[in-house]
This record gives C-alpha cells, sequence and structure tokens, in this order.
C-alpha cells in the first residue's frame, strides 16, 4: 500500500500524570504503527506556554511525530485524539515531495545556508 510522509503536532494538557502521559504518546504512536505506519522521529519538546488559553490552561506539553503511513491510518488516528480528554490541539501535515527533500536535507545536516557569513545578513538589514 502507498505511503505518505506527514508531521503530526498535538498538545496534552499539562493536568495528566507524567506515567498516563507517556502512555497517551506511546499509544498514538503504537496506533500509527498499527495502521502500517513507521515513525521517522518523535520529538516531545515538554511543557511550553500556550499562545492563548484552552479549557483555561496556560501550558501544554507539545509532542512532534514524523511518520510514513496509508492515507487510511489518518482518520482513526485524529478519531482517537479528538475524543481524548487530554489532547486539546493537534495538527496533521502531509508533506509534498519538496517538503520532504527539505527534512531530509535538515535530517542529514545538508540543509544549505542561505547566507554565507552573519556579515552579509546585516549587510543586507543597512
Amino acid at each position: 500500500m502507498k505511503t505518505d510522509f506527514y508531521e503530526m503536532t498535538y498538545i496534552l494538557s499539562p493536568v495528566m500524570e507524567e506515567d498516563d502521559r507517556q502512555k497517551l504518546v506511546d499509544s498514538i504512536a503504537g496506533q500509527i504503527k498499527e495502521l502500517g505506519g513507521t515513525i521517522t522521529e518523535q520529538d516531545e519538546w515538554g511543557t511550553r506556554s500556550l499562545a492563548y488559553e484552552i479549557d483555561k490552561k496556560k501550558t501544554g506539553y507539545y509532542v512532534n511525530l514524523y511518520f510514513d503511513a496509508p492515507h487510511t491510518a489518518i482518520k482513526p488516528v485524529e478519531r482517537s485524539m479528538q475524543i481524548s480528554d487530554f489532547v486539546m490541539r493537534y495538527m496533521t501535515l502531509k508533506y509534498d515531495a519538496k517538503m520532504k527533500r527539505h527534512y531530509e536535507l535538515r535530517k542529514s545536516g545538508n540543509l544549505p545556508r542561505i547566507f554565507e557569513s552573519d556579515e552579509e545578513i546585516t549587510k543586507d538589514q543597512d
């Protein structure tokens, strides 16, 4: 089955116990794997301030996933996040070829610099 590359970012409630939070993070990743996906990278950003209050909460626990999965896997995963009381927000992006190439370059450390030096940046701002 054809798979596409996705980025999923979600925010968990800050009132969760650490063990429960880790179980939920593992559950979401496990659900993606069960539906035929492969997790490329899982990055937990930790607790951060929100830009605006959500359910009277000023902070949230951020998690970012990069994964390959068939398109049929996305709706069930998003549905489970939607009905969870602890997932405050989520967003899923499907990468096109250009975005995936940029991701791979960034991961390999070969992302070209736009400017050769910091001096050029300050010259351009003058």
